[in-house]
């Protein structure tokens, strides 16, 4: 896929490691100028060090509702213009639901959901205006199973789910696509906070599949010709089992 993205700029939420970051790295490899955003500036500043030119970083905490909405004026004022926006950024609680914690049960809404909804809304205008844009979500393929030892997360990726069909069909006229990529298990640290039991039979099964994997589903979604939409794609360990 090299420089198939070549003029293109891409912004990633949740970029500074796991699915972001192996995204961020796909696209800049297929010639995208990519605007990294994270709360972590510490990590942002090392990682774009090490890429080069190509990255930029943007330090935005997406659940402070004041600096979550500069994020369309911050990018446009790094990098000119957004071809592509990558909504990245999620937290995971699972378990029982009576065992989670109510306050982290709002974050994990707020980031899953409510940033994401927030953050396409703010990113639409210049998409629209311009005649042409992609917007990624990272969903999971518990957006589309009802997975019993993960309520709040899987509640939260059937919201995208719903999200992502729904807007395609209402920007699709103005030459936007929107899509998500739904994976299984990633090693990353998303799953620190998986059931200690869980993670381990997914670990010694050969059962969770690493985030370059995924990153190359979204690139195969991002470089079909404008007329087609990979609407969602699963991407799962052949060992997984649901």
């Amino acid at each position: 896929m090299a420089n198939e993205l070549t003029g293109k700029v891409a912004a990633v939420t949740g970029a500074a490691s796991g699915i972001g970051l192996a995204s961020v790295k796909a696209m800049i490899a297929s010639g995208a100028r990519v605007v990294l955003i994270d709360r972590d500036e510490t990590a942002l500043m090392a990682i774009c060090e090490e890429l080069g030119d190509a990255a930029t970083p943007l330090v935005i905490d997406l659940l402070d509702p004041k600096d979550c909405a500069t994020l369309l004026s911050r990018v446009l004022e790094k990098a000119g213009q957004l071809d592509i926006f990558h909504a990245n950024a999620g937290s995971y609680i699972g378990g029982d639901l009576l065992d989670a914690d109510p306050d982290a049960i709002d974050r994990m809404v707020s980031l899953n959901v409510s940033v994401v909804m927030k953050n396409v809304h703010n990113v639409l205008p210049h998409m629209i205006e311009r005649g042409t844009g992609d917007i990624m979500v990272t969903s999971s393929v518990a957006g589309h199973f009802p997975v019993p030892w993960e309520p709040v997360y899987a509640s939260s990726k059937w919201a995208m789910t719903s999200f992502v069909q729904t807007v395609r069909r209402q920007v699709l006229k103005h030459g936007i696509r929107v899509a998500s990529v739904s994976p299984g298990p990633v090693n990353s640290a998303l799953l620190a906070d998986w059931p200690e039991e869980n993670l381990r039979k997914a670990k010694e099964s050969g059962s969770i599949i690493e985030p370059t994997e995924v990153a190359d589903a979204i690139m195969y979604m991002l470089t079909r010709p404008r007329n087609v939409t990979i609407r969602d794609m699963v991407v799962l360990p052949s060992n997984f089992d649901m």
